[in-house]
C-alpha cells in the first residue's frame, strides 16, 4: 500500500507498507516511528540532487522493510519536486542499484 499526500513541502507525508513517514525539511529527514522507536534517513541537497547520507533503523525494528520505505519516500519526494536521486549512504547506494528506474545516472 502506498499513499502519498502533499500539502506543501513542509507537510509531505507518505504511507508505504503501513509506515507513516513524515518529511522534516528543516532537519533534512524522512522519519517514521515503529514500536516506539524512530527510524530515519538524513539527506542533503546538492544542486538538483537529493543525496541520502544516512539511513538509521534501530536494531529491534530491523528486517521489516523500514529502511527501504524511508529511502523510497525520500526519492519519490525528490522526483516529484524535480530533483534527482543520489546516494552517499551505503544502504541507499545498494537500494539505487536494485531500482535502476530511480537512478538519475542510468
Amino acid at each position: 500500500m502506498i499513499q502519498i499526500g502533499y500539502n506543501g513541502l513542509n507537510n509531505f507525508k507518505i504511507n508505504i507498507m503501513d509506515y507513516k513517514i513524515t518529511h522534516q525539511p528543516e532537519q533534512k529527514l524522512f522519519k517514521t516511528e515503529v514500536d516506539g522507536r524512530t527510524a530515519f534517513v538524513e539527506y542533503r541537497l546538492l544542486g538538483d540532487y537529493l543525496d541520502i547520507i544516512h539511513t538509521i533503523v534501530p536494531k529491534p525494528i530491523e528486517g521489516r522493510g523500514i529502511a527501504a520505505a524511508l529511502v523510497k519516500a525520500a526519492y519519490d519526494f525528490a522526483l516529484a519536486n524535480g530533483m534527482k536521486p543520489k546516494a552517499t549512504c551505503s544502504y541507499a547506494v545498494r537500494w539505487l542499484e536494485r531500482h535502476p528506474e530511480m537512478n538519475a545516472d542510468s
